[in-house]
């Protein structure tokens, strides 16, 4: 009688198996680590992304990322530091565009966009020994997370839970509504522009793990995973972060099992995820 594979007759030991050789790997657990709090980074801002319906400010950003990490390799310096400080200043403009420039919003986002697409092609251009590295911010690469990556987005985290908790009613009134927010007394110019700060500090930590091109989606779907199964402002906070933190284990796992991108195995599970809300959210109507 042949031998059966052990994993054929306990699927679920087969997979708590894989699951320990993955965190043997210094990568993994590394990567895991930062995924874990990249996931709740994301979960927390995306909560007032889909609340002020921000999704397309938060593809822009992340896509004008590429445009600071093009002049950070082009100029020498650290494509992080570069796409931070490109990526709050774009924020901030998009900001005083959708205020007071005469421009409406989507407009604004969308010249900004285009321009710093087109700012990092050239940038490319001039910085052909840096294309490689570069290529791997646009789609996610779990072996270029380091140690400092984990500790900056563990730093980023605490400063970004720090600054909602501290703003947090603020933060629901100008989403729920700016004129009301105003009339209140709320100073909905200065809590916009630091929404827009948290939202590219947000990208920029997370561009490592997810990539540019993947990142705008955690921005959006744990938030609405939340809004559409919880009741309340803190109960669709919870659910957000929890189904990102999901997320972020099965699609690491997932990536590490078949081999696939880190980036799109996350947001392929957060997708599911959101499907799965959608299915259950209308089945209590």
């Amino acid at each position: 009688m042949g031998t059966m594979c052990p994993t054929g007759i306990f699927p679920s030991m087969g997979r708590a198996a894989a699951m320990i050789e993955m965190m043997s790997h210094g990568f993994m657990q590394r990567a895991l680590a930062a995924g874990l709090i990249i996931g709740a980074l994301c979960a927390m801002v995306s909560v007032f992304v889909v609340l002020k319906r921000l999704s397309f400010i938060g593809s822009g950003i992340s896509h004008s990322a590429f445009g600071g990490m093009a002049l950070g390799a082009l100029f020498g310096i650290n494509p992080t530091l570069s796409a931070m400080v490109y990526c709050v200043a774009v924020a901030l403009l998009i900001g005083w565009l959708s205020r007071g420039g005469g421009v409406s919003e989507d407009v604004g986002i969308g010249v900004v966009f285009a321009t710093s697409m087109a700012i990092g092609v050239v940038a490319l251009g001039y910085a052909e020994g840096y294309t490689v590295d570069l290529f791997s911010y646009l789609f996610g690469s779990i072996l270029a997370v380091s140690r400092a990556d984990v500790i900056l987005a563990g730093i980023t985290l605490a400063l970004v839970s720090a600054t909602v908790f501290l703003l947090f009613k603020e933060l629901l009134a100008y989403c729920f509504d700016e004129e009301w927010a105003r009339v209140r007394g709320i100073n909905t110019r200065l809590v916009q522009d630091t929404l827009l700060v948290l939202l590219a500090v947000t990208v920029v930590v997370s561009i490592k793990l997810l990539g540019i091109i993947l990142v705008a989606a955690l921005l959006v779907i744990p938030g609405a995973i939340g809004r559409g199964v919880a009741d309340n402002y803190r109960g669709q906070m919870a659910v957000s972060i929890m189904s990102a933190l999901v997320s972020v284990l099965a699609g690491l796992f997932i990536s590490y099992r078949f081999d696939v991108a880190s980036g799109a195995a996350v947001t392929l599970v957060a997708a599911l995820l959101f499907v799965l809300s959608v299915a259950w959210a209308r089945g209590r109507t």
